[in-house]
């Protein structure tokens, strides 16, 4: 199983800001020790970004001419997200190419970035790039984005609504940022989650939320994969364990799909323990 990664994503970010660059280089450190194999990624191209996004967003982080509390105009954001969106776009492909799960272990993340607009910590969706290439590249024809953050993928879902190739899935806690989510559209997917819910009610919507995988028998699997809902995280509260990833990668391996995952959120510095039993729930 190969893991993407390079050390440029840590080369920006705000004292005292939660999505901060420690919690990424602690988890390569950790990772690397349990013997994973990381590959670099290239940059997106501009044709990939505009297939989600609209030329005034690109343009806006291009020039870094904005400005969002949680998600900063910091110097040279728009090669740091660039390089984010290459790396989900590497995962996806090897996914396929090689018929095993491969994470993207980047920063910025990505799933509230919208068509038009940035925020929540996100600048380009990384999630939907990758899986609006796969689709225009015809290398597959339905997808399934699975969004296991703890917060609402309200980007991806602006993205994706009406799009029959693709059904969005999302298990978050509410209410709770971004406040949608609430109920299901169309072909999105929204299972809220009480604040203080435990492993076993959340496997149980995981279940749940699966049957409507195996229905729509997409050709790919792409997880947004967010460990916020782990129980020490600061910013949620949910209250997941380290060894509850490890049930939750089985359940998705045993959809018997080619699958990648994207990291999101998580901003503990367990966060390469809570990556490594994820992961080992597909192997």
């Amino acid at each position: 199983m190969k893991i993407i990664y390079s050390p440029e994503c840590l080369r920006y970010g705000q004292k005292g800001h939660p999505e901060s660059p420690e919690r990424v280089k602690s988890s390569y450190n950790f990772l690397k020790e349990e013997g994973y194999k990381f590959l670099r990624p290239e940059f997106v191209i501009e044709q990939d970004l505009l297939e989600v996004h609209s030329k005034e967003l690109v343009e806006k982080v291009k020039s870094g001419n904005f400005f969002n509390f949680d998600s900063p105009a910091y110097e040279n954001i728009f090669y740091y997200a660039s390089l984010s969106a290459g790396a989900s776009i590497l995962a996806m492909n090897e996914c396929l190419k090689k018929k095993e799960h491969c994470f993207s272990l980047m920063r910025p993340p990505g799933h509230h970035a919208s068509k038009d607009n940035l925020g929540g910590f996100c600048y380009f969706n990384n999630v939907a790039i990758a899986v609006a290439k796969a689709i225009r590249d015809e290398k597959v024809k339905k997808v399934t984005i699975l969004d296991i953050d703890v917060h609402h993928g309200n980007g991806t879902q602006d993205i994706f609504l009406n799009n029959k190739k693709v059904v969005y899935i999302s298990l978050h806690q509410f209410p709770h940022y971004p406040g949608t989510g609430l109920k299901s559209e169309k072909n999105c997917f929204n299972y809220p989650l009480s604040a203080g819910t435990k492993e076993k009610t959340y496997l149980e919507k995981l279940k749940k939320a699966l049957r409507i995988v195996k229905k729509f028998n997409p050709d790919l699997i792409a997880v947004s994969a967010g460990f916020d809902t782990y129980k020490k995280d600061p910013l949620s509260s949910l209250e997941l364990e380290f060894e509850s990833y490890e049930k939750i990668g089985k359940m998705i391996k045993a959809l018997e799909k080619p699958t990648f995952s994207v990291l999101e959120g998580g901003y503990t510095l367990d966060l390469g323990r809570c990556i490594y039993f994820y992961l080992k729930g597909f192997e």
